[in-house]
């Protein structure tokens, strides 16, 4: 997987990189790659093959919803391994298993994403408009996405772990998300990670459960 470098693409990460709207901030970050391999990644892409192979050998489990069942497919194996290799470039520190991270990407629409976007995004979105002349946030993402990844060709997935192995959660986080917009014809895909999270919790206002229940109505008016 190489890095690659597309100015749109740098004009959002500015604005993203940390939008402090006073009790809350929020962060985004969005990283295209090539999936060629590079360095390491045959021998990662091998052993990960070989995995989801190993899980499909001892799988009983015919339910057309199921993981293996989505592994049999030589097709989706590609995708998940691409997938995954985006991971460990995101955080390299950090063993994502094939069994494990499987169960976690779910397959979304522009149009489910963009529900997602909108919702937990509105005040970003309120102040990239008030920066932009009235541009929308949304639809400044979706050229620049549009620009590197061709939309209309790509497959946009979710990555959901639970909470405790979920690398990208800083201290005092409220909502995180993790999409991937991935072309397969180009070989391209773009990350897309936001998050937001507590001011308050992150400077050490909330010190310990009991004060995070009694100051637990701050977050009642927030848009979730």
């Amino acid at each position: 997987m190489k890095f690659l470098e597309y100015t749109p693409l740098e004009r959002m990460n500015e604005f993203l990189s940390h939008l402090n709207l006073g009790e809350r901030t929020i962060k985004g970050y969005l990283e295209p790659y090539s999936c060629k391999h590079t360095g390491t990644d045959k021998k990662l892409s091998l052993s990960l093959e070989n995995e989801m192979l190993d899980y499909l050998g001892k799988s009983s489990d015919t339910d057309s919803s199921s993981p293996a069942e989505f592994l049999v497919s030589r097709s989706s194996r590609k995708t998940l391994i691409y997938l995954v290799l985006t991971l460990y470039r995101l955080y390299p520190d950090y063993d994502f298993s094939a069994v494990n991270a499987h169960q976690f990407f779910t397959e979304e629409s522009w149009d489910s994403f963009k529900q997602i976007f909108d919702s937990y995004m509105f005040e970003a979105s309120k102040a990239w408009i008030e920066e932009n002349e009235g541009i929308s946030l949304v639809e400044t993402l979706y050229k620049a996405l549009d620009e590197v990844v061709k939309l209309s060709e790509c497959e946009i997935y979710s990555y959901d772990p639970d909470s405790d192995a979920d690398p990208s959660l800083e201290k005092g986080a409220i909502w995180s998300f993790n999409f991937f917009f991935y072309n397969r014809k180009l070989k391209r895909v773009v990350s897309f990670r936001f998050c937001c999270f507590s001011n308050l919790v992150a400077e050490g206002f909330l010190l310990d459960d009991s004060s995070y229940e009694e100051d637990g109505e701050i977050f009642d008016d927030m848009d979730m």
